[in-house]
């Protein structure tokens, strides 16, 4: 028997809000969550703003000796992961623990752990260096950390493809399930990244943002004037659930994962293909193994990073597949809001799907002012829309040419 997969439950650790109810206000509102950086003194650098996550309280997820040996961007993973396990109701003493797993992408993991310990060691010595600085930067410690807590003994991995990472991880999840070898696996991404070196060695390469006096307007993809992404940080986290399972219980269900697709540009460790042709590959690929045509897609969240050639490649890439819908097709980047959450923003961005087709309506991208020529799809701009999603496409395209797509559909019996 045809084994399907559905979501359902969203977690969401996001600069525009804390909590799935918070998360899709804003998202509704076109919410901007950039702003001057707080987390570190930033005079000397050239970039001082960031979407920083707000108010979150650690110890409403976790004691604070477990607080104390996890790096952010695994408690960021950790706290997600709580809510979406209680928004889909499920009830851990009641599982089969081996046939539950976790899933996870991120990029850089506990880098401030390393700065902090690195700070350590050249002012203090060797010997300050904390026995948890190890456990606690390592990339694969909040699928590690994930696990721990809520006790899921079946697969884990942490995928590590840069911006591309939480949608392979959703992806990897989606095929786990399918195969027979999970029923329900935490998945999705986790970044805690707004470091004074990370948001540094960005600056360097000329990635990020430098509209300091308008933190709120910074981050516009496919708008004439972007200049670079905006980095963001937190987690977003969905439970997939094979449907059987979902259906014994009386889940609610968001969505169902259809497709997934993957690609590598092979071209150049930080600029896209030309024309998209990768990104391209990937969207096929997810629509092809979903049993759709490119007609069928409503609505695609793109990578939308702000980036010039990023920008610039996957409207080429959307126009060129699906030029036989391309009048009807709907376009839009949260990023815009959230700002660019790195490994995790495939996580964000899939969360943010499967509540716009559950709730009917489109996600906008704000700051959208001023046309490109060369970017020219419906954009959605500055304002969400209220339209039925039967299928939404999801975009992820990380450094080192890595790409991953995937569908999303509302669920049919």
């Amino acid at each position: 028997m045809k084994r399907r997969v559905v979501i359902t439950g969203v977690g969401a650790v996001s600069p525009i809000g804390i909590g799935k109810e918070e998360f899709v206000k804003s998202l509704k509102e076109g919410k901007s969550g950039v702003g001057k950086i707080t987390r570190f003194e930033n005079e000397d650098l050239q970039v001082k703003i960031a979407a920083e996550v707000k108010d979150f309280n650690v110890e409403n997820y976790l004691s604070k000796r477990e607080a104390k040996r996890m790096d952010l961007y695994s408690q960021y993973g950790v706290a997600a992961s709580q809510m979406a396990l209680e928004d889909a109701k499920i009830d851990l003493d009641n599982i089969d623990k081996e046939r539950f797993g976790v899933i996870i992408g991120s990029g850089i993991g506990g880098i401030g752990t390393f700065e902090e310990q690195s700070n350590i060691f050249k002012d203090r010595g060797a010997k300050r260096i904390s026995p948890f600085f190890i456990p606690m930067m390592i990339t694969n410690m909040a699928a590690g950390n994930i696990a721990i807590k809520f006790k899921a003994k079946g697969p884990n991995e942490t995928i590590v493809t840069a911006c591309a990472s939480s949608t392979h991880a959703i992806g990897d999840a989606f095929e786990i399930i399918k195969r027979g070898d999970g029923d329900i696996i935490i998945t999705g991404g986790t970044e805690a990244s707004i470091t004074e070196m990370s948001v540094s060695g960005f600056a360097s390469m000329k990635a990020l943002s430098t509209r300091n006096d308008q933190p709120e307007k910074a981050s516009r993809p496919f708008d004439k004037d972007r200049d670079g992404f905006v980095m963001g940080e937190g987690a977003g986290i969905l439970i997939l659930e094979e449907l059987e399972h979902a259906k014994k219980r009386n889940a609610k269900i968001y969505a169902e994962v259809l497709g997934y697709g993957l690609s590598c540009d092979a071209n150049h460790i930080t600029t896209p293909a030309e024309n998209g042709e990768g990104a391209r590959r990937s969207m096929e690929m997810a629509i092809k193994k979903a049993g759709l045509k490119p007609e069928d897609i409503d609505y695609i969240n793109a990578h939308g990073t702000s980036t010039y050639y990023n920008d610039l490649y996957e409207t080429m890439a959307i126009k060129d597949l699906f030029k036989n819908s391309i009048d009807k097709i709907k376009v839009s980047s949260i990023k815009s809001m959230t700002g660019h959450l790195l490994g995790a923003a495939g996580g964000i961005e899939a969360c943010a799907c499967a509540v716009a087709i559950d709730e009917e309506f489109l996600p906008p991208t704000i700051n959208y002012e001023n046309k490109d020529e060369e970017c020219d799809l419906d954009y959605v701009p500055n304002k969400a829309e209220n339209i039925k999603i039967d299928y939404a496409l999801s975009n992820s395209l990380g450094f080192g040419g890595q790409n991953a797509s995937i569908i999303l559909g509302r669920y049919k019996e």
